[in-house]
């Protein structure tokens, strides 16, 4: 996540208040920070999201989270159209008050034609996912799906380890277009294969991922 000002987005003061005593952080405005907030504050750890108007700061990434990535985005970059393409830990900007940042997402390719962008709106992404981490297992479960189906992202994938092997599972949800709220459409343990957005077919066993 950079923090330094985007033309056109230069830093409020009005918004840019003096740290709390004894504290490196400023403290937050009356109504919560915005999406601006999150790319003009300055000093900003690395992958900084904003979820309702809060700045939530991630713990350092495991290895076996990183690995998962690479082994999905490997898979997903292998037969990608050329109309769409695979981002590892982007902003996604929902509405005014939550930019998340998906592990892996994949976007219209002329929303990454300027190799400057630091974030993607929410009608260029055609699939967010999470890889579930013991400290983000609640809003990767609960709260960024939800927000994502509201933000009309068609589609979305949840990561996570399962069995005493800790094998890899990924369950796959598409948007209804009637309840605005993602339908598990199947739950993938040894291959990920799947027709939308693009047709993937990714081996996801614990052999394929000892190779990362």
């Amino acid at each position: 996540m950079t923090a330094e000002p985007i033309a056109g987005h230069e830093p409020d003061p009005e918004r840019q208040p003096a740290p709390e005593p004894g504290s490196r952080w400023p403290r937050p405005p009356q109504d919560g920070y915005i999406v601006d907030d999150l790319f003009t504050l300055p000093d900003l750890p690395p992958h900084t999201e904003l979820i309702d108007g809060s700045l939530v700061f991630v713990s350092p990434q495991r290895d076996y989270h990183s690995i998962v990535i690479d082994l999905l985005l490997t898979g997903l970059r292998r037969s990608v159209p050329k109309t769409l393409k695979v981002r590892r830990e982007m902003a996604v900007v929902l509405d005014r008050k939550n930019a998340p940042e998906p592990d892996i997402c994949v976007v219209n390719a002329d929303a990454v034609s300027d190799r400057s962008v630091t974030r993607y709106a929410a009608r260029d992404v055609h699939l967010a996912v999470e890889v579930v981490s013991p400290e983000s297992e609640a809003r990767d479960h609960d709260t960024k799906p939800h927000k994502y189906a509201a933000a009309g992202i068609p589609n979305f994938w949840l990561v996570e380890r399962a069995g005493v092997d800790e094998h890899l599972v990924v369950r796959v949800y598409e948007l209804d277009p009637v309840t605005k709220a993602y339908a598990l459409t199947g739950i993938h343990h040894d291959r990920l294969k799947v027709s939308v957005p693009f047709v993937v077919d990714i081996d996801i066993t614990l052999e394929a991922l000892d190779q990362f």
